[in-house]
């Protein structure tokens, strides 16, 4: 799944490419996957696309006359022009001429018009946590976070609620570079200090590389991402640690497959 690096690296091709352009068509899939997917995306025709911004894992392009378009990947969607096949599910016309396509194979994606700041028909980004490469998201407030919690950090983590932005992969590195385990569920200040600061490194180091790919993420220009070779714990179980020399585990939190080193991360 697309999570911040992989997001914003996409947000920063299309910010040029959108800004200031006229939505003047939308066609979206008859036959959505799930409720409010496709959520009033004919109301951006005839208006002007202000900016292409982010939220966690969410892009929201601003327009004029109030309302904002919102852009979610899900776990395989993809944005680029001008391309037609099987999985197109929403295409947004521009007057450039040029045709803004959705494409997405597992359906779980999401373009959306809303009022400029309501997201109440989007809870997840209705509660989304600070900006991990911003200064709100700070180490005493994350600390203050996860004293309040008794859930297992990791799925703490990928619940949005503490921080945005950080999915299975970066969770995954995250916790092995602070050495916590991910069904850990007591988490100290000193630890959650070291955790703020490899959530702050690892998302920085893979935004550099503009994402992790493995199959499906491909940016506006159609390249990959380059930080795959650079993973530390994800999707490696089995192979020994880098750190350590053991051997990585596998074990399911939240439903997500999740590698941690039993040694180092205890």
């Amino acid at each position: 799944m697309p999570e911040l690096p992989e997001v914003e690296s996409i947000r920063r091709q299309l910010e040029p490419e959108l800004t200031g352009r006229t939505v003047v068509s939308a066609w979206t899939d008859p036959l959505p996957s799930v409720p409010r997917q496709f959520a009033r995306v004919a109301d951006a025709v005839g208006h002007r696309i202000l900016a292409v911004g982010r939220r966690g894992k969410f892009m929201i392009c601003p327009l004029d006359g109030g309302l904002e378009l919102i852009l979610h990947l899900g776990m395989t969607g993809s944005l680029r022009f001008d391309v037609q096949d099987a999985y197109v599910r929403a295409r947004l016309g521009l007057d450039d001429g040029r045709t803004l396509v959705y494409r997405d194979v597992r359906r779980f994606g999401r373009v959306a018009v809303v009022d400029a700041g309501d997201y109440s028909g989007i809870p997840t980004l209705a509660t989304l946590g600070p900006e991990p490469l911003s200064e709100d998201f700070d180490p005493e407030g994350f600390a203050a976070a996860l004293a309040h919690t008794s859930a297992p950090i990791k799925a703490y983590l990928l619940s949005q609620r503490p921080v945005a932005g950080v999915g299975n992969i970066y969770a995954d590195e995250a916790l092995w570079l602070a050495r916590i385990h991910p069904a850990s569920r007591r988490i100290g200040r000193a630890r959650a200090r070291t955790l703020h600061g490899a959530i702050r490194a690892v998302l920085a180091a893979a935004l550099e590389r503009e994402g992790t790919t493995f199959r499906d993420y491909r940016m506006v220009n159609g390249e990959s991402g380059r930080n795959a070779a650079f993973l530390f714990a994800y999707g490696r179980a089995g192979a020994p640690c880098p750190r350590c020399g053991t051997a990585m585990r596998r074990t399911l939190i939240a439903g997500r497959g999740t590698t941690y080193c039993p040694r180092c991360q205890r």
